[in-house]
């Protein structure tokens, strides 16, 4: 899998409307964002979270564990 931090990675459409929803049009946005929030968005499951986190170590970047 090759990233670009200017798009989202391949993730189910459910997903993808939903970082739309919230704001995220691109993976650089997700960078440090906490899991968790990402894991309340409506369509956003364990599978997305773990491309996006993939998607973003590529870069040598991640989500925060932290709660917020």
């Amino acid at each position: 899998m090759d990233s670009s931090l200017d798009t989202l990675p391949k993730i189910s459409a459910p997903a993808t409307r939903a970082l739309n929803a919230a704001g995220y049009t691109a993976l650089r946005q997700l960078a440090g964002v906490p899991r968790a929030e990402l894991a309340r968005l409506h369509g956003m499951g364990p599978k997305a979270l773990d491309i996006i986190d993939a998607a973003l170590e590529q870069h040598n970047l991640g989500l925060s564990a932290d709660a917020g």
